[in-house]
């Protein structure tokens, strides 16, 4: 074995790091905790831990035996408990050493996973609202030891006192805080009580707060968590935590999920929205860790797409950050997060396949989280595809019912696009789903997989055309002289002039113009506008040919025979503009500074030769 290399040491005295605790509690406050009413979670964890290892100690104690006590009366805040206590080394050991943490140390030892707490920091979170922390412990791990008392302050001094074992009669250790004065907030009775409830209602020892009045101490855990307890029937079970979620969220969930993954000791209840959320919005979780809440908005423990459903959970094995209000990103926490979302595949395979009702409600809500969904889960498509709603030709119907009238679906890549076409194509028969939607022209495409029976094309101009019927040659030939002043109005548009039939026959006008043929027209626009430059270079070189936009004039219409057969030049023109952005607006896509204009000019002119005309 070869000696460590000393020469290229340093010399000098070795030297201690020095600790400014009042800048170590500021960083806390205003870096690691989100709010200074972490200080009673932190004091609860202490407690728990403690009483964790008296039962370690004591494994024949009764459940219940051990207990946490709350005291608050606006002068004083004292958390007391049975636990294991600490002695004089301990003290000096763990309370007085930022950052060391005697659970460590035993899990260490003993290979336990016990503990909540694993940082040694969160006795800090006390001077948050207190500048001194007592505290008085006697230890259960030798017969007759003496009680310790501990002050900690605000400047990093403390001092430690060996007193005698009368002055705790009992194992276990009491912390008393004399909050400041600008801590009232967090530290009068019902505050105390209402954190107390937060942090600690699911706690598997018992827990009371004494508001200093008199009265009997309030238990704040009577029950165990709803999904631990025993019910007569499975009704009454589910009814028992849909009121539990109802009073958590304040929501009536649509539906309830148990939550159960033995492995990491998680257990607890998803509840489904009743209503829609925004697209792409998380919903935080409840997360508890051993019965202590960890987080409100846990958003980690589910994937993306779960956000159609709120959790509450309690688990043994998720690991908490340092503040104990997140949870670590480990192998740990993406098993469950990969376990809890096949629980709620699960629970959407089975009411698909016995609850049609309760499947039809949730689809209603959250169609776009299981398109979402389907897109990436192969059963999940094959068993719900066919039952989502799409926006169709037909209107809003499922795909299953849509493809037994139209054995070839066509799909648009636009919303805009749909809306274009929607009344001509219905009016032709042909079947057209509204693909702008997100995931909904991705699905559409895979409907053979589920009905190999059904074609699925994308919509595009040549098609909807083709069903389109062609006038006969006399009026082409007629209507030709106006065709060409429209073709020349409209040339600064990029869009040609066609004249059909189709139905409806309200519908004056077709105007066909994809968002691609649109992005194409200003490359171009502006390449000729930066000829000679890089960028016009840039632009020249990514050149397309895109079809142009087209005006499909329909003949069946009276206003468009009408037009047809003006003989004054300007007068045509303008109807021929008038024509265009009338069906631009139908089309309802975004319109463009000289398409607003062009309407509004259009309009008045024609407002201006009926005044004439009737003058």
């Amino acid at each position: 074995m070869t000696a460590p290399d000393t020469a290229s040491r340093p010399t000098g005295d070795d030297r201690t790091f020095q600790v400014d605790l009042r800048g170590l509690v500021d960083l806390l406050s205003h870096h690691l905790y989100s709010s200074p009413r972490v200080y009673l979670r932190e004091l609860l964890q202490n407690a728990v831990d403690a009483l964790t290892a008296r039962h370690g100690l004591e494994p024949g104690a009764p459940a219940g035996a051990f207990g946490i006590r709350l005291y608050a009366d606006g002068s004083v805040v004292r958390v007391e408990d049975d636990g294991v206590g600490l002695t004089e080394t301990d003290v000096h050991a763990f309370l007085a050493t930022i950052g060391r943490s005697s659970k460590r140390a035993e899990r260490i030892a003993e290979q336990r996973g016990d503990f909540i707490g694993q940082f040694g920091i969160g006795l800090l979170s006390c001077f948050l609202v207190a500048d001194e922390i007592h505290v008085l412990s006697r230890s259960a791990r030798t017969p007759g030891a003496p009680a310790v008392e501990w002050r900690g302050r605000g400047d990093g001094s403390y001092t430690v006192r060996t007193l005698p074992a009368s002055a705790r009669p009992e194992p276990g250790t009491t912390v008393t805080l004399t909050p400041r004065s600008d801590a009232g907030e967090w530290t009068r009775p019902a505050q105390v009580a209402a954190l107390a409830r937060h942090f600690g209602s699911l706690l598997r020892h018992p827990v009371t707060v004494d508001d200093g009045k008199g009265g009997p101490a309030a238990r704040i855990n009577p029950e165990p968590a709803p999904w631990s307890r025993t019910y007569p029937t499975p009704g009454a079970r589910s009814r028992a935590l849909a009121a539990y979620g109802t009073e958590v969220f304040g929501f009536e969930p649509l539906d309830t999920l148990d939550l159960d993954l033995p492995a990491v000791g998680l257990k607890g209840i998803a509840c489904v929205l009743p209503e829609a959320v925004p697209t792409g919005r998380r919903h935080g979780h409840r997360v508890h860790v051993k019965g202590m809440l960890l987080s409100e908005q846990a958003e980690e423990i589910l994937p993306d797409w779960a956000f159609f459903v709120r959790c509450v959970v309690d688990a043994e094995s998720l690991r908490p950050t340092a503040s104990r209000e997140s949870l670590y990103e480990d192998d740990t926490l993406a098993a469950v997060r990969d376990a809890l979302a096949e629980k709620l595949r699960s629970w959407i395979s089975r009411i698909a396949a016995s609850d049609p009702e309760l499947l039809a409600r949730f689809l209603g809500a959250h169609h776009l989280a299981v398109k979402s969904l389907a897109v990436h889960d192969d059963e999940i498509l094959r068993m719900l595809l066919p039952w989502i709603p799409f926006e169709t030709t037909d209107g809003s119907t499922t795909l299953d019912e849509f493809a037994r009238t139209h054995r070839t679906v066509l799909v648009t890549s636009s919303v805009e696009e749909f809306r274009q076409v929607a009344a001509i194509a219905s009016a032709a028969g042909l079947g057209v789903v509204n693909g702008g939607y997100t995931y909904d022209r991705e699905l559409v495409h895979r409907l053979p997989e589920i009905r190999p029976e059904v074609t699925v094309a994308d919509l595009d101009p040549a098609t909807l055309t083709a069903h389109l019927d062609p006038v006969d040659r006399e009026t082409e030939l007629a209507a030709a002289p106006y065709l060409a002043l429209a073709r020349d109005a409209l040339a600064v548009f990029d869009c040609d002039v066609a004249l059909r039939t189709f139905q409806p026959a309200s519908a004056p006008a077709l105007l066909i113009d994809s968002r691609d043929a649109r992005h194409e027209r200003t490359r171009s626009q502006l390449a000729r506008e930066q000829q000679g430059g890089v960028w016009g270079d840039i632009l020249g070189a990514l050149r397309q040919e895109v079809p142009r936009a087209q005006l499909i004039l329909n003949q069946l219409n009276p206003l468009v025979r009408t037009a047809a057969a003006i003989d004054e030049p300007e007068l045509a023109r303008t109807s021929a503009e008038a024509l265009y952005g009338q069906a631009a607006m139908l089309s309802r896509r975004p319109l463009r500074p000289a398409e607003t204009s062009l309407i509004n000019r259009s309009f008045l002119d024609l407002l201006a030769h009926a005044l004439r005309k009737d003058s």
